[in-house]
């Protein structure tokens, strides 16, 4: 009797798509959805059903938006926050941080808790590890009941130096027990730094009843299959974990195409990679030096998050971005959306106004009969409507309104990808585009130009890239601890003792999700700034015998210059990740064809242009620009001045002739 296959499902959940891909065995399938904003977990179980294994999915990894949305859109849970006497304010007060610098009037931000929900205990702790006091049972009951009375639905607990006496945050959460979702800042960021200590803390309090409520529905639709989250950090959690852990997951959603880069990085060699994820609400960029790049320095919807994260830059541009006039006259293009619903006027479901998708459907990048995640007919006549509504305001014609408004989108993209190079030392001539998300390849070729990268990668199955990341992202824990005070004063053995507290309880978080602990990889990290700094720079504890000396090159390759100031320690980090479910990229077995499906004329071209199916390109093809190349869930635009090669694995590998 053959043994069963597993069936497993890599799911993102995007602003306009939902993308799903489905491995049973060697063989796996995909599909594109629209999402259902009101309850992602309805299309997911359309997109598991259209692929015929509703039901039947054994493990589902899950990239989710949920909770950042929740964040965006100001509709976490009611949090109460329960801070040491004399600290209620801290949230409200913030760090003076200025969004733009030479504002005279800076628009005003809500704090993120209103007084009324903020409250006081006299326990104190100091930052010598001294409790200088400590609430009573009497003061802590009568806490009960103010929480009472408020209302809320979480409470968010922020004691001072909260890092050197966990207990007595525990001993609030077990005076609150029951009733609230509880968030203690010494577990979820037990750091430095009351505000930003504390705002995670709030997020993790405001997004865990959302996530929770969500993740019981999505596990009410899929009973039988083991769940899991992909996390900020580009790891997964157990779905049962990962409400409790809810501050890790916000930027969950970019984080699959970073995981299937680094795959294609081990499979093909090719590791210097600029990532360009473009798809129907935003783009996602970010620079891969063989790994995932990640940051402790991000924010989401203006808030700081200190969090383990990928280092992603996200700008909103996108398939559906609406392109508008302004007052003056000028053209705009995003930051707005059409979203999923009504979506670019082209779909046919109520839009009116004019997007990106729109207008490379007007100039034949996107053939007229292309069936939308290979299902959903395109209505150009629709889409011809809203472009002449557009070119009649900017008083030119419907082709240059086009084109106008695909080379500002282009322009803003690029900036972003100079964000993530030029503007950190980086030079994009060094790096490979890799192009991925359902609009990306039609205008990676176009980037490649404005930035003069030589080569364009788009991967296989490019459209849903970030859904088959899932599948190939580590189970894994990023865990901190503060651990203050000059490097040249390092107790080596205390250090050695915190590390290995924060590895047994990384093991013990993933043993639980039923992951052997003896395949586990840890990697230790300190993190280091000069004594007055605030920035600081991490380094492996590996990484070199003279860590001030690291330490120096470090902050003189990244800011050109070094000091002869004191070296302070700032946290202990430990990563710790356990082998993907895929791990390798199996090469496309070459078969004889002829991929040519026919010919299209294009806007301001004067032949007519091949139209290739990619599902008929096998390794060893070569074509030259300018071409099309179609797919269900993507489409390919080779632009003049650029070659097409077909690598062993699938992969469409696009160069600048010479």
């Amino acid at each position: 009797m053959s043994a069963k296959k597993i069936i497993l499902a890599g799911v993102d959940t995007g602003g306009t798509f939902t993308d799903v891909v489905v491995l049973a065995g060697a063989r796996a399938r995909h599909c594109k959805v629209l999402s259902t904003p009101d309850d992602p977990s309805r299309a997911i179980f359309e997109g598991l059903d259209r692929l015929g294994v509703a039901g039947k999915v054994d493990r589902v990894i899950h990239g989710t938006t949920v909770g950042t949305n929740a964040v965006l859109e100001g509709k976490g849970a009611r949090v109460a926050y329960v801070a040491s006497e004399g600290f209620a304010d801290v949230l409200s007060l913030g760090r003076q941080h200025r969004e733009a610098v030479y504002q005279l009037c800076q628009p005003q931000q809500p704090p993120p808790v209103p007084p009324e929900l903020c409250m006081e205990v006299t326990t104190r702790g100091a930052a010598d590890g001294t409790l200088r006091s400590r609430a009573t049972r009497e003061e802590l009951a009568l806490l009960r009941e103010q929480i009472e009375r408020a209302g809320p639905e979480a409470v968010a607990v922020n004691l001072m130096f909260s890092f050197l006496h966990p207990e007595e945050e525990e001993r609030i959460a077990r005076a609150l027990e029951g009733k609230w979702f509880v968030s203690l800042s010494s577990e979820v960021l037990p750091e430095l730094r009351e505000y930003e200590r504390g705002i995670a803390t709030w997020l993790n309090a405001s997004v865990g009843p959302v996530m929770s409520r969500y993740l019981t529905r999505l596990k009410e639709r899929l009973p039988d299959a083991a769940v899991s989250i992909m996390q900020s950090s580009g790891t997964t959690v157990a779905a049962g974990q990962a409400a409790r852990h809810a501050a890790r997951l916000l930027l969950s959603g970019p984080a699959g195409g970073l995981a299937a880069a680094r795959l294609f990085g081990e499979v093909t060699g090719r590791t210097d990679l600029l990532t360009f994820d473009m798809g129907g609400t935003s783009t996602d960029v970010s620079l891969m030096n063989g790994e995932i790049p990640l940051s402790h320095q991000s924010r989401v919807g203006g808030w700081p998050l200190m969090i383990a994260s990928v280092d992603i830059h996200t700008i909103g541009a996108g398939g559906g971005s609406i392109a508008r006039v302004d007052a003056g006259g000028l053209l705009l293009v995003g930051p707005e959306s059409a979203g999923a619903e009504p979506g670019p006027a082209c779909y046919g479901r109520g839009g009116v106004e004019a997007t990106v998708t729109d207008a490379n459907l007007i100039l034949g990048r996107i053939p007229a009969d292309t069936m939308l995640g290979g299902y959903l007919p395109l209505d150009k006549p629709a889409a011809i409507k809203a472009m002449d509504t557009l070119a009649k305001r900017l008083g030119c014609s419907r082709l240059e309104a086009a084109r106008g408004v695909i080379r500002l989108a282009n322009e803003h993209m690029a900036r972003a990808l100079r964000v993530i190079s030029v503007e950190r030392g980086h030079d994009p001539r060094d790096y490979a585009l890799f192009s991925f998300g359902g609009a990306g390849g039609l205008h990676a070729c176009e980037l490649a130009d404005l930035l003069d990268i030589p080569t364009v990668v788009m991967p296989a199955r490019a459209g849903v890239l970030s859904a088959e990341g899932m599948l190939a992202s580590e189970p894994g824990r990023d865990l901190s601890r503060a651990f203050p005070g000059l490097l040249s004063e390092l107790d080596q053995a205390e250090a050695t003792r915190v590390f290995g507290e924060l590895e047994s309880a990384a093991s013990e978080q993933l043993a639980r999700e039923g992951i052997d602990i003896q395949e586990l990889r840890f990697r230790r990290l300190l993190e280091l700034r000069y004594q007055g700094q605030s920035a600081a720079f991490l380094l492996d504890d590996t990484a070199a015998d003279d860590l001030a000396e690291a330490f120096h090159a470090a902050h003189e390759s990244a800011c050109g210059h070094r000091l002869d100031h004191p070296i302070e320690l700032v946290n202990l980090r430990v990563s710790a990740r356990a082998p993907a479910l895929v791990r390798e990229t199996e090469k496309v077995a070459a078969r004889a064809c002829d991929p040519h499906s026919g010919h299209i004329y294009l806007a301001g071209l004067k032949a007519s242009v091949p139209l290739l199916s990619r599902d008929e390109l096998m390794p060893g093809f070569k074509a030259a620009g300018p071409a099309i190349v179609t797919e269900k869930v993507a489409t390919t635009w080779v632009a003049p001045g650029w070659d097409l090669e077909v690598d062993d694995w699938g992969n469409l590998i696009m160069a600048r002739q010479k």
